[in-house]
């Protein structure tokens, strides 16, 4: 395998970076394909306590997102929303967002980096802290697309009995999202609030 001369960085030549920017390509187009690979090992090492695996909670978050209607973005942000769990327990929400920021809108992202405060909307009071801690961002923009992420796709998705899509179906989304080129300003479109997916009302 061709290597770069340097043994530090400061030492480098123009050639040894051209080089690396060379190998750095095909690297990068793996970066869905390592993805999906983490998430698989997700359903074999998990929290333990929960009626379902990480995997299966991604993946039901995943498929509820998707049933309602809502577009790639918000499904591979539900997918991959607890990724960082096994990497990064203590900061999974921000971790989680760091991997999706450069390749869906800013406000996926920010749900995303969010979702942990809002989460313990739902638990926070039983462990003594401020279960309405949320309400710290409620003057921002993605305040309500955040609350009903966490309502109708996060903290309903730990249901055994529940259809889940399995991992395949989303695999060609993830490929879709992050084969799009890093930080472009038509996919970050930042500042735009959309909001989640209406629900349909019966």
């Amino acid at each position: 395998m061709e290597t770069v001369e340097f043994t530090q960085m400061k030492d480098g030549t123009r050639e040894d970076y051209e080089l690396l920017h060379e190998l750095e390509a095909p690297y990068l187009e793996g970066t869905a394909r390592r993805l999906l690979g983490e998430l698989a090992r997700q359903g074999v090492e998990t929290l333990s306590g929960y009626k379902i695996s990480r995997l299966e909670h991604g993946l039901q978050s995943a498929t509820r997102a998707y049933r309602e209607g809502a577009d790639v973005d918000w499904v591979v942000s539900a997918l991959l929303h607890d990724i960082g769990d096994g990497l990064a327990p203590q900061n999974h929400d921000k971790f989680a967002a760091e991997i999706l920021r450069p390749f869906v809108r800013e406000e996926c992202t920010w749900v995303v980096e969010q979702h942990g405060l809002f989460q313990s909307y739902y638990y926070g009071h039983f462990h003594g802290w401020d279960r309405n801690a949320r309400d710290t961002f409620r003057d921002h923009p993605s305040y309500q697309a955040c609350v009903d992420f966490c309502a109708r796709w996060d903290q309903s998705s730990f249901d055994p009995n529940y259809d889940t899509e399995p991992l395949e179906f989303f695999a060609n989304m993830v490929e879709e999202v992050f084969a799009r080129k890093a930080y472009d300003p038509d996919v970050i479109q930042a500042g735009v609030t959309r909001g989640m997916p209406a629900l349909e009302v019966a």
